[in-house]
């Protein structure tokens, strides 16, 4: 075969699943349809990954790239994954429609998308005002007014690094309430750049050439007022990047993929790790350990054939 493991996708969860297994001599293929760090690289500073102080999402994808490259993996980015087939002894994937390699077991490591408002002008203004992307795109928007979507974690910390550029940051949260750690809730209240309405919606972006107003429902009064806006940043969550393996993998109804305690899916051979499994917790620290269970349990897989 052309490979001991391939790994499809190259986020933290995939990333370390190619140090681990590459570290112990098997033969490793990392594909990844888009840029290398998945979630990870648009996260503006961590401060939370142990054992490192401060770091950027795009550094420390680097630095895990590096690391699986030193190790001996390979590793394919911009690639298009237009097959893939799991069952039976020998495992494959087709990129490109032209390329196909083989591999003795499969770790699927593909992670997830931002989650869309899916309200009327959404499409039309994506990458025209309408960002999911606070580290990609804060620097566009200096000296304006802005509006971040959403009340969990990621929206309250991307707030905050937003109003490094914005003059002023709204906060648009359908409850009253936030979903977020306290921490990233008190330091968000305590902003004196940042406004919330709560309890409200976008339901219309606005504009012509490029955004320049949204729509926004009161959920309480029904009342639909019209604010005229430069940009906006939805974080509103992610969704499993798993359409490919409809009928492939035991999916559930998220379409999460569902795993045992050892990560495999219902496939032999085939493990899943990151967050396009099943669970409860997305954190770069839970992908890191993910890929390790993947990657060792891949390997077990492969000994004792």
């Amino acid at each position: 075969m052309d490979f001991d493991i391939i790994i499809v996708g190259g986020g933290p969860s995939g990333l370390t699943a190619g140090i681990y297994a590459s570290r112990a001599k098997a033969k490793v293929l990392i594909v990844n349809e888009g840029s290398i760090g998945g979630q990870m690289v648009l996260t503006h500073q961590i401060d939370n990954y142990p054992g490192v102080e401060s770091v950027s999402g795009y550094q420390l994808s680097k630095t895990m790239r590096q690391q699986a490259k030193t190790f001996g993996c390979t590793i394919k980015t911009g690639v298009t994954l237009t097959n893939i087939s799991l069952d039976g002894e020998v495992k494959s994937v087709e990129l490109d429609g032209k390329q196909t390699f083989t591999a003795k077991s499969i770790i699927i490591a593909t992670g997830g998308r931002s989650r869309n408002l899916n309200v009327k002008g959404e499409d039309e203004f994506k990458g025209k005002g309408i960002s999911y992307c606070a580290t990609c795109d804060g620097d566009f928007y200096r000296d304006m007014e802005i509006i971040v979507v959403g009340g969990g974690n990621s929206a309250l910390e991307e707030a905050v690094s937003l109003t490094k550029y914005a003059s002023k940051v709204t906060i648009v949260h359908q409850f009253d309430h936030f979903q977020g750690y306290q921490h990233a809730i008190d330091e968000a209240k305590a902003h004196s750049k940042i406004n919330f309405m709560l309890e409200s919606r976008i339901i219309e972006f606005i504009g012509t050439e490029k955004l320049e107003k949204v729509r926004i429902e009161s959920l309480n009064s029904g009342e639909i007022t019209e604010m005229s806006i430069s940009g906006v940043f939805i974080f509103i969550g992610y969704v499993p990047q798993t359409e490919f393996l409809k009928d492939k993998l035991e999916l559930n109804s998220w379409g999460e993929i569902v795993v045992d305690n050892n990560l495999q899916t219902n496939q032999k051979g085939v493990f899943a790790a990151g967050d396009a499994r099943v669970t409860r917790t997305r954190q770069i620290t839970t992908a890191v350990a993910d890929g390790t269970v993947a990657a060792l349990r891949a390997l077990d897989y492969i000994n004792q054939k």
